[in-house]
């Protein structure tokens, strides 16, 4: 389950729940009870099937509560390893009687979290790697190969291009000061580790760059993206707009503008706007989203078309990652050799010069 437990009896502390387990969780819970089995019967069965211990303990703590006459929403807090919106939204399920079809979205919605995760992972590993490569490549030429060609230059009674002799002398300073830069790398090392060590400087750092950029390009159509597949979820499991509105903002805000946008949509709810004037004029919604969702609404359908606008943005939150991504990767490559190529042409074309005389 990747995660990890301190175990006392059902007394369970855990970090978080991983949404790839929570997804596989929901999905199978609701093709057994689609099936026909009972609760506490389709919570066994998956118990059963489990391998880690941890897991197996989660699975009979909430097979116990059940068998207690518990509420599944009920057994699931109890267990205190499960999300608040999970939680919730099981709670709806229950009192709607559409409980198969919430667990469904929900796994759709861990699911789409855990994908989300790993583009976004993806999209920053690689240009990344590339910044890497590029700078280690540079500080070979000026710190090993510069020095060679400079010999060679000597030797022949001439010195290289001036550029090339201040890259030389930039890389001889950068091997002086080599432990020192390797400290300073160190720190920054055990800085981002202690950022993600500690739950508390790493909430206050998302924070900070959520309030600045949360609501900015990329960063904004992903939030966007996660308030409409939260409120497409709430509806499906039967809640009305208002609350679905409501859940969704507690759930996928974060940055100030964001959170802006969302009470600028309940406060348009709440003066008589329909639900598509509300998402377009607070700015979550694009003009033709909020069209399809006025023509579902007018046709009785507004939950298959918000379920087909989350569906789209999602597509649209990886399109625009993979644009930025498509863009970044190609001018790391340029810019990595038009520097190589400046600092092999400062050495070769005089270079060639000598043996061009020479000859």
């Amino acid at each position: 389950m990747y995660c990890i437990f301190v175990l006392w009896g059902c007394d369970m502390k855990v970090k978080v729940l991983n949404n790839t387990y929570l997804s596989m969780f929901c999905s199978e819970l609701a093709m057994l009870l689609d099936a026909g089995l009972s609760l506490s019967d389709s919570v066994q069965v998956i118990g059963e099937d489990e391998h880690s211990k941890e897991a197996k303990t989660i699975m009979s703590c909430l097979y116990d509560s059940l068998m207690l006459g518990n509420q599944f929403a009920t057994a699931l807090k109890e267990a205190s390893v499960f999300p608040k919106y999970m939680v919730h939204m099981v709670e709806v399920g229950e009192k709607t009687g559409r409980l198969v079809q919430t667990l469904t979205a929900l796994s759709e919605y861990y699911d789409r979290q855990t994908r989300l995760s790993v583009t976004i992972k993806n999209s920053v590993l690689y240009p990344a790697i590339l910044l890497i490569l590029m700078i280690v490549v540079v500080l070979i030429l000026i710190v090993q190969v510069l020095p060679i060609f400079n010999d060679i230059f000597g030797r022949m009674g001439t010195q290289m291009d001036p550029f090339a002799i201040r890259l030389m002398q930039f890389g001889g300073w950068l091997g002086n000061a080599a432990i020192g830069i390797a400290l300073v790398f160190s720190a920054i090392f055990i800085t981002i580790l202690i950022l993600f060590a500690v739950p508390a400087i790493r909430k206050w750092v998302t924070q900070v760059f959520t309030n600045k950029w949360g609501n900015r390009g990329v960063f904004g159509k992903i939030a966007s993206s996660r308030f409409i597949f939260a409120m497409s979820l709430g509806m499906a499991s039967g809640l009305d707009i208002a609350e679905s509105v409501n859940i969704a903002s507690a759930v996928s805000g974060g940055s100030k503008a964001v959170d802006a946008m969302h009470k600028k949509c309940v406060a348009l709810l709440e003066s008589g706007k329909t639900l598509s004037e509300s998402l377009s004029e607070s700015g979550i919604l694009s003009k033709q989203d909020s069209k399809m969702l006025s023509v579902g609404s007018v046709s009785g359908k507004a939950d298959i078309a918000i379920a087909e606008i989350a569906r789209r943005s999602d597509v649209d939150v990886r399109d625009s990652i993979d644009r930025v991504v498509s863009r970044i990767e190609p001018t790391l490559v340029i810019l990595s050799s038009v520097i190589v190529g400046v600092i092999l042409l400062s050495v070769m074309l005089p270079l060639m010069g000598i043996m061009t005389s020479l000859g």
